[in-house]
């Protein structure tokens, strides 16, 4: 007897598994009316009935039971077998801010797949506090100041040394800039860090005639002063790139040794294996001419 069409088979365990063709449509990602019919097919092939239809679901016949006990196993063996020879997907969760993610990470990001394409990363743009166990995140880049807590483990990336950048196309029409004072004369691009207001004081005191737009992420700041908007307020690893091809023009840097950096910064004694992890963790700090130690 040649073998049943396997379709039909996978259609006929899934609804004897749920005793509902509907059930099994939706698991099968079928249409309720292609898994019924390919029930049939197979009876017919069989020259069997498998299932008695009932108003409110399926009963299987005597000769549809002990068929469904002997392709259930079989089609569990065969599931096995896949999923001992396919390769183990490994998943590594990065939790990084949102201008970070967009300005810094996603523009290398090809560089870490290309090297370690059996972890599959995970990112998410966040600045919030993490919790290494209940959130499932394995490494986490923040702004922040040492020290950390004991159980952490944690490598400086980069300072925060923040510039005010332009478009050289903005520059041309206006205003020079030779002191702070200079630039209550500019459009001002604020992000929600608020540097304009650190750097100038307070709203009133940096509004007496600045005029300021502002962004709920530095990314959009940025992206404003690109557009010949006005003037932004950055760290300058974000924008490195943009500095080097004169897309962007430094008029200001803070010249004081910040006290915060980008941190990377992980459990010491992860939930899970840290193999992966390390690796992510490791490509990240040599970005920057660190070690991940």
């Amino acid at each position: 007897m040649r073998l049943p069409n396997l379709n039909g088979v996978r259609a006929f365990e899934c609804a004897a598994r749920h005793l509902n063709f509907r059930l099994a449509a939706e698991e099968l990602n079928l249409t309720q009316g292609a898994v019924a019919q390919q029930v049939r097919n197979l009876e017919a092939a069989l020259g069997q009935k498998l299932f008695v239809r009932r108003p409110r679901g399926l009963e299987l016949t005597g000769k549809g039971a002990a068929y469904f006990t002997e392709i259930h196993a079989a089609l569990t063996r065969i599931d096995q077998a896949t999923a001992r020879l396919a390769p183990q997907t490994r998943s590594v969760v990065l939790s990084v801010p949102p201008s970070f993610a967009s300005m810094w990470l996603m523009p290398r990001l090809a560089e870490f797949e290309a090297l370690y394409p059996e972890i599959e990363l995970q990112v998410i743009a966040s600045e919030a506090l993490s919790d290494f166990g209940a959130d499932g995140v394995d490494l986490v880049v923040r702004q922040a100041s040492p020290p950390f807590a004991p159980e952490l483990r944690s490598v400086e990336l980069a300072p925060l040394e923040l510039v005010a950048v332009a478009s050289p196309a903005y520059l041309q029409a206006a205003p020079p800039i030779g002191s702070l004072e200079d630039f209550r004369a500019h459009r001002l691009l604020e992000s929600s860090h608020q540097y304009w207001r650190q750097l100038l004081g307070s709203d009133e005191g940096a509004g007496k005639s600045a005029r300021i737009s502002r962004f709920n992420q530095t990314a959009l700041a940025i992206a404003a002063a690109r557009s010949v908007r006005g003037i932004a307020i950055a760290p300058e690893v974000l924008i490195e790139e943009e500095i080097k091809s004169k897309d962007l023009v430094v008029v200001w840097r803070d010249d004081a040794s910040p006290a915060i950096g980008y941190h990377a910064v992980a459990p010491i004694k992860p939930a899970r294996p840290a193999k992966d992890r390390d690796h992510l963790a490791e490509w990240l700090c040599a970005q920057f001419g660190k070690a991940w130690a």
